[in-house]
């Protein structure tokens, strides 16, 4: 039997940029870029720890090796974006890690985000889907500063800070294509879900630090670029996102309404009831949007978002009435 990693899908969706299947839950839920320019390398977002074989296979599938990476760059450290990077950083000797200030620490020492994320999805869930978190050493990572730019071979590559789907997240405009690696800041555009209309955007409200306002500007600030495409981790390229992002403004819009609804009823069920209209939000979307699917089939490709919205709603409601009681 082979010890080949299995070569996951990619495509070249831009000019030097591929768009790689990361492999978790399904197909066509998570992607991670990996973008050339000449003979050096740079990858936004990672997958997941178990990802990261599959990547090392693209970079070879292309005639290239893991000494030709330079920057390893997640747009925040949640899992789906960031748990491969200490095991892509142990694999590629010449690449630096950089990241946002605030999520550094955690990938320096995953620990923390280890117990986070375990809470979150349970430990076996957890050790099934994510793997294992490798360590990046401190000497080798970069604290990006918002609109610093990293040169890849000529290539500039601006980092730009945008809180609100995390306090840790920035996007990252690629001044070749003018299109931003956006990780979930211009939200979530499953394949399945588009239509004669486009794509159907809707926002992730993972926890934990899900805040609508700054959510809203940071949205602003990547509109003041005039972006031509945005390249989403879930899933792929989208172009004309002037056209898009009203829509984008109003499902982070609506989500918080759907849980300020439920803010004067603090009790064990909140998060039940939350996922219960999260769910019929989604779908309802989804059919104004002519999705054609059927409502199981629906609720089947967004168990996950279903799941992880709830329940980041409702951290974001303790924590504003942990705020109103001082």
């Amino acid at each position: 039997m082979s010890n080949q990693p299995v070569l996951p899908a990619f495509e070249e969706i831009a000019a030097g940029i591929h768009c790689i299947e990361t492999g978790l839950y399904r197909h066509g839920l998570a992607a991670c870029y990996l973008v050339r320019e000449g003979d050096r390398l740079a990858f936004v977002d990672t997958g997941t720890a178990n990802s990261v074989p599959g990547l090392l296979a693209v970079i070879a599938e292309l005639g290239l090796t893991s000494e030709q990476v330079d920057f390893v760059i997640p747009t925040h450290v949640h899992l789906d974006h960031a748990g491969g990077a200490g095991g892509l950083m142990a694999a590629c000797p010449n690449a630096r890690l950089v990241v946002h200030p605030k999520g550094a620490p955690h990938l320096i020492d995953p620990a923390k985000l280890i117990a986070g994320a375990t809470v979150v999805y349970g430990e076996a869930a957890f050790a099934r889907d994510f793997g294992t978190l490798i360590p990046v050493s401190e000497e080798r990572v970069i604290l990006a500063e918002d609109g610093q730019t990293f040169d890849l071979n000529g290539r500039a590559l601006t980092f730009v800070d945008t809180p609100g789907h995390a306090n840790h997240h920035g996007c990252l405009l690629d001044a070749r294509t003018q299109g931003f690696f956006t990780g979930d800041t211009f939200g979530i555009a499953y394949r399945e879900f588009k239509t004669a209309k486009g794509p159907w955007l809707y926002a992730p409200t993972t926890p934990v630090a899900f805040d609508p306002d700054q959510w809203l500007a940071s949205l602003d600030k990547l509109m003041a670029f005039a972006p031509q495409a945005m390249y989403l981790t879930h899933y792929g390229r989208v172009d004309h996102p002037h056209a898009l992002v009203d829509d984008l403004r109003l499902s982070i819009r609506d989500m918080a309404d759907l849980a300020l609804a439920q803010e004067s009823r603090p009790d064990s069920e909140r998060q039940t009831r939350l996922k219960t209209a999260v769910t019929e939000y989604l779908i309802a979307s989804a059919r104004a949007h002519g999705v054609a699917d059927d409502d199981a089939r629906i609720q089947e490709l967004l168990a996950v978002d279903t799941d992880l919205n709830s329940q980041g709603l409702e951290v974001w409601l303790k924590r504003r009435e942990k705020r109103a009681a001082g």
